[in-house]
């Protein structure tokens, strides 16, 4: 035969051919000739042509065997020399391990130590040849583990790059197993190729001669090299690469076991994971899964493939069947599936043999995997996807507590309409997916809103929602958790995370407990400078409460100015109509024009009010040091500079761009202030001149600026003790502050020195003071006292005006408690519980200006409808109680003393008492007024003065719920609809329920405008400052300070109050007169700014006996008529003379418990009065007074104070209808007030 068997020339040369017998050739051919078209003579030496038309097999023998045959030898030759190397190693260790044993026992045997010495010279050379090779190899080794792991770029790339050459391999085979000769016959399994002429054959050439390198780099990195030789990816390696050599060396192709290449699919999760694409467990899991369910179902096809189209051997390859490689995969897969339909089978005995137990793998493997696929694809996040930015439109992240009913108040009050265009996308973060409710809201908002899975503490979840290019990032508490403090640190840990991924990032985040928003002033990237705030809900939960111990019903209304609703018209004259008016107003930040500038404080609000139909109560006001600080009714002495940003009270945003549109040129004489728009001229900084005359100037200075104009006002205290001798030393005790100057301090004093029995209770004179029901016990959460007692605390009241406190509750939880209370002044506590009559009755709850009731085991109930058992049965519990006005006076007589002033045996106290027994309303009120009582037979008409048994329902009480739905509770003479939102109820909208969801709109309102959240803690909180807050973080409490001028200058702002008009200056406003002029005239004569109309339920009824009850109504139009039983909520000045006076006059001690219980009341301005029986002292006082006032342009100015005499003096009534009369009647028996007010006059 010629050199080569099949003819043809082999690139070695002609040493390489393969001979065979003639007569294996002939039987060959004669065996091949009846299925062969091709018909080829019978000679002794067969040449087979290089031809990729004609097969190998059929004019010559097939090699196959010559490609299994260097798999098989490159395997079990590898094997072998690894088994020897192995064997080799261990009998040398073994025999070196024998030799050390046998001189370490020559050494104790003590034996020759020259020769010992002179023996081991040569074993440690040894030693040290043998070390430096093991370092040589291991650098080797070290150097390929690098290079083939993922953990560097170049082992990344390498991997990758394997696996793609793999996969690129597999392609070749699918190409190779799919050519087809004919129409009708397909490329057999073994044929004729030339290298230099295939393409494919060159590039699989090229890739396996990569695999062979990476072979031996994953050879070297092997630690165990008997386990590498075992591996997947090893076997498959020796059965797809020396097969290649052999094809190009024979001009031979065989598709063999290429299809093993399909199990390096196995690998696909790994590569994903370098790449980091796989993340998540789940994910993972799935590509595993499908990775090794494909790579078996297409490696089985190709063994299929090859023994089909191959035949058996045994029966010299003539039971073959031409299939494609992808009709095998289509066999696999309803084998696997037990499916079998018939069309496509095996015919050979190996296919069917291999298909025997193929199916008992394949069906486990297809019943377990493909369920599992499928269960991860149908478990698979819906909501797992990424945010995808849209251009000029911004976005926010809002996570934490995501339920139906935080989002649904979040996006009411985000996306309110009355909002400017609102270009803000909201993107929820949660880790746990929605319910189908929730779901449901997503769906109805999904212009503006998205969700997605997730966690924040993940930083893959945080690049996912894109919270580096955020807007702001809030995240929500659950305000109904049964620990609070632990909410408080998931939501810490939650700013902390988002921070850490994005320091810049602004986050509004909602607290629940006081005490843990310090912990946020520890992550060093928190910056509230750059828009960060913590809503601390407790903290502002109790401000509020406390606002309303001071001003009645001023948690509705500032919990409505920060909430977006939408106006509800209501025809019908109801207290509804006005009160829903009310609501429909919020609290928006605009800059004022230029044509303001120059103007004070005062003079602008009068022109906003009275020209646009504005309210502004606050401006954002840079100092000279480019410091801004946001001022609440300044006064005259704040002028409006360039720039200025107004804090307004209106009804949407488009109505505030008017303080921003307004110019004097064009618009001075507009009427309407819906024709104010922005106009075309240009706006000179100086051309608008103060507009105020030089007496409107005086008049707005007013008495409050001359030292010595101020009224003489009695000291007082409000808790009188028998034996109590160091009243009149007080000044020198409760003239102390904190080191802020914000808050009275006292020095820390102990529980018990503030603990009193009921005994000691009833024998205490209470009066005028607040009662605070609390529920709670040992293990109940903290719900942080602190925040109501500071504001009721603040240092712009003077000492003399701060209303006592008194505590019924568990002396345990309040001792709890105490550590944060021990530095405030007039705190007492008496162990008890709320819901005993008893002790309500010995702290006089009759007599107190407002009960709060509070619990503290809110959160610890399942069942919603059951948080509140606790409030609900302590207010109806007081509701239902009944008082005699006079047992508290008849009580004191029988205990051996009579308070101050108090003495009935007196004529001249008599008509005090019934005064005094009135329960006041706390304002706050600073204004100074001198009060005057008429004779007895002319106060009794205008004032009622009942000795009958007065109900509970009378009593000033705020609730605290948790529920809004058991707001319905509260009133059982309401008809309020259980599903009615609880701003609409009544009890809410009389200032008597409070709950702490309203709460939820202040992180969209601070998200539009971080300033609304500083105005609204400045006004609830009594003064607190991030200052502040740095401070009880670092001592946990209030440290006293020293009266300087800079912390004494602190006490200088502004405080709410109620102003009454059934008497005085105002008393002709008050009966049937315009809002607007009531608002003008306080705010030229005081500086008082007025912003709301606290009103008796049923005043627009003509019937005689009228509920008590009052409802808010904010921001009244400028012609809205009022009526004389109206309090008007208002901004008053800071009188800084009003403590002097008290001092100076703390002498009189028959006055000392009247002024204790009306310090604080509401104040009203009566009609004129003679003062005759007057002491000489105080007539000459008053003549004093009325002479300093004629001087200043004949100002009538008021005082707040007593009578020190408790004899009635004559008094002016002004005559009234008999209907308002009896208004009036039942005003003064209910609610509380102080004593008319009197104009001073002169007494020449």
């Amino acid at each position: 035969m010629a050199n080569g068997s099949g003819g043809g020339s082999y690139p070695g040369g002609s040493g390489g051919g393969i001979r065979m017998s003639n007569n294996i050739n002939a039987n060959n051919l004669n065996t091949d000739s009846s299925s062969s078209p091709v018909n080829v003579p019978k000679m002794d030496a067969l040449i087979i042509p290089v031809t990729m038309e004609v097969p190998c097999d059929s004019r010559g023998q097939r090699m196959w065997w010559a490609f299994l045959a260097s798999s098989m030898v490159t395997f079990f030759g590898g094997l072998f020399i690894i088994l020897l190397w192995r064997t080799l190693k261990y009998l040398w260790t073994v025999c070196c391990h024998c030799g050390v044993k046998n001189k370490e026992a020559q050494k104790i045997n003590g034996g020759g130590d020259t020769q010992a010495d002179g023996a081991c010279k040569p074993t440690d050379e040894k030693e040290e040849n043998v070390a430096a090779e093991v370092g040589w190899m291991t650098s080797v080794k070290d150097w390929a583990g690098v290079m083939i792991s993922a953990q560097t770029l170049t082992g990344r790339v390498l991997v990758v790059l394997v696996f793609a050459l793999s996969i690129g391999a597999l392609v070749i085979y699918f190409i190779d197993s799919s050519k087809s000769r004919t129409a009708d016959s397909l490329i057999p399994i073994e044929s004729c190729q030339n290298f230099y002429k295939d393409f494919t054959l060159q590039i699989d050439m090229a890739f396996n001669v990569f695999f062979l390198l990476y072979f031996g780099l994953r050879f070297i990195a092997a630690n165990d090299k008997l386990w590498f030789w075992l591996e997947v990816n090893s076997v498959v390696d020796f059965f797809t690469v020396p097969p290649v050599f052999v094809s190009v060396y024979l001009n031979r192709s065989w598709l063999g076991l290429r299809f093993l290449r399909a199990l390096r699919l196995i690998q696909f999760s790994e590569i994903l994971q370098f790449l980091n694409i796989l993340k998540t467990s789940n994910s993972i899991k799935l590509v595993n899964l499908c990775s090794i369910f494909i790579s078996t179902w297409l490696t089985a096809a190709g063994f299929i493939h090859l023994v089909e189209n191959s035949g058996d051997p045994w029966e010299n390859f003539q039971n073959n069947q031409q299939l494609t490689y992808w009709e095998c995969v289509y066999l696999l897969m309803v084998t696997m599936s037990t499916v079998g339909y018939g069309d496509v089978y095996a015919k050979t005995t190996l296919g069917r043999l291999f298909m025997v137990f193929f199916i008992l793998g394949g069906l486990a493997m297809f019943a377990s995997y493909v369920p599992e696929i499928i269960e991860l694809i149908g478990n698979r996040k819906k909501y797992g996807g990424s945010y995808s930015a849209v251009s000029g439109r911004k976005h926010i992240v809002v996570c934490g507590h995501i339920t139906l009913e935080s989002v649904s108040n979040f996006l009411k009050d985000f996306l309110h309409k009355d909002r400017d265009d609102v270009n803000v996308e909201i993107v929820f973060l949660h880790n746990i997916s929605p319910n189908l409710e929730l779901e449901a809201l997503f769906k109805r908002h999904f212009t503006q809103v998205e969700f997605y899975q997730g966690s924040v503490l993940n930083p893959h979840d945080l690049a996912r929602v894109k919270i580096e290019s955020a807007d702001a990032c809030l995240i929500l508490a659950n305000k109904y958790c049964a620990d609070p403090d632990a909410e408080d640190a998931s939501n810490i840990m939650r700013v902390i995370s988002i921070k850490n991924y994005h320091p810049k990032i602004r986050i509004i985040t909602q607290m629940l407990q006081y005490h843990n928003k310090a912990h946020l002033l520890n992550i060093p990237s928190w910056n509230w400078k750059e828009g960060d705030d913590a809503i601390c809900l407790a903290e502002l939960k109790l401000g509020f409460i406390a606002q309303s111990c001071l001003a009645p019903g001023l948690s509705t209304m500032l919990a409505n100015l920060f909430s977006m609703r939408s106006f509800i018209k209501i025809e019908e004259d109801t207290w509804q109509k006005y009160y829903l008016e009310g609501v429909a107003n919020e609290m928006y930040t605009e800059y004022l024009s230029s044509a303001f500038v120059g103007l004070s404080f005062p003079a602008v609000c009068e022109l906003v009010f009275a020209k646009l139909k504005l309210l502004m109560i606050a401006i954002e006001y840079k100092s000279e040091k480019r410091e801004s600080s946001i001022l609440i009714n300044p006064g005259n002495h704040v002028k409006i500079q360039e720039g200025t940003l107004g804090f307004f009270i209106a009804s949407d945003a488009k109505e505030v761009k008017r303080a921003f549109f307004y110019c004097k040129a064009c618009h001075d004489d507009i009427t309407d202030p819906k024709r104010i728009k922005k106009c075309g001229c240009k706006r000179l900084e100086d051309e608008q001149p103060s507009t105020l005359s030089p007496k409107k100037k005086q008049r707005n200075g007013g008495m409050r600026n001359s030292p010595n104009s101020s009224p003489k006002l009695m000291r007082h205290d409000p808790l009188l003790i028998p034996g109590n001798e160091q009243i009149d030393n007080m000044d020198a005790n409760v003239k102390k502050y904190d080191s802020t100057g914000m808050f009275h301090w006292c020095p820390a004093k102990d529980i018990e020195k503030v603990i009193l029995t009921r005994s000691e209770a009833a024998m205490t004179v209470l009066s005028g003071h607040v009662v605070v029901c609390i529920f709670g016990d040992v293990k109940s959460a903290l719900i942080g006292l602190r925040n109501l007692v500071m504001p009721l605390r603040a240092s712009n009241f003077h000492y003399h005006e701060l209303k006592h406190i008194v505590f019924v509750g568990s002396l345990e939880y309040l001792r709890r408690e105490w550590e944060t209370l021990h530095n405030f002044p007039k705190v007492s506590i008496l162990p008890g519980t709320p819901l005993s009559r008893a002790d309500l009755r010995a702290v006089n709850i009759n007599l107190c200006d407002m009960c709060v009731i509070l619990s503290a085991n809110q959160n610890n109930i399942d069942d919603a409808s059951l948080q509140d058992k606790e409030c609900i049965l302590a207010s109806l519990n007081i509701k239902s109680m009944q008082f005699d006005d006079s047992i508290g006076v008849l009580q004191a007589n029988s205990q051996g003393f009579t308070p101050p002033g108090m003495d009935r045996s007196s004529p001249d106290n008599s008509p005090v008492h019934g005064l005094l027994r009135q329960p006041s309303i706390t304002t706050g009120a600073n204004i100074p007024i001198i009060t005057e009582l008429a004779k007895p037979g002319k106060l009794l008409p205008l004032v009622s003065i009942s000795q009958e048994k007065n109900s509970g329902t009378h009593i000033l009480m705020i609730t605290e719920l948790v529920n809004d739905s058991n707001v319905q509770f509260l009133d059982q003479d309401d008809d309020d609809d259980p599903d009615t939102e609880l701003y609409l109820t009544q009890p809410f909208a009389c200032g008597t329920a409070f709950a702490v969801s309203v709460l939820d709109s202040l992180m969209s309102a601070t998200y539009f405008n971080d300033n609304i959240l500083t105005l609204i803690r400045t006004l609830v909180t009594g003064g607190a400052t991030p200052e502040l807050e740095a401070l009880i973080a670092e001592e946990n409490a209030l440290r006293g300070g020293y009266s300087t001028p800079q912390t004494l200058a602190n006490r200088d702002r502004c405080r709410v109050a109620q102003l009454a008009l059934y008497d005085g200056p105002f008393a002709d406003l008050g009966d049937g007169g315009c809002y607007g002029d009531l608002f003008c005239k306080a705010l030229k004569t005081y500086n008082m700014l007025c912003f709301g109309i606290y009103r008796l339920r049923d005043a627009h009824l003509s019937t005689p006996s009228q509920c008590t009850k009052r409802y808010v109504i904010t921001n009244p139009p400028y012609e809205f008529e009022l009526v004389p039983t109206d309090l008007i909520f208002c901004l008053m000045q800071f009188d800084h003379n009003a403590g002097q006076s008290r001092a100076s006059l703390s002498h009189s001690s028959h006055s000392s418990y009247s002024s204790s219980k009306k310090s604080s009341s509401v104040h009203s301005i009566p009609s004129t009065a003679n003062r005759p029986n007057r002491t000489k002292t105080r007539d000459s006082r008053e003549k004093q007074n009325a002479t300093r006032m004629n001087r200043m342009g004949q100002e009538k100015k008021w005082f707040t104070d007593e009578p020190d005499n408790a004899y009635p003096r004559n008094i002016q009534i002004k005559p009234m209808s008999t209907h308002m009369a009896n208004q009036i009647n039942q005003y003064k028996s209910t609610s509380s007030l102080i004593p008319p007010i009197r104009e001073v006059e002169d007494e020449c």
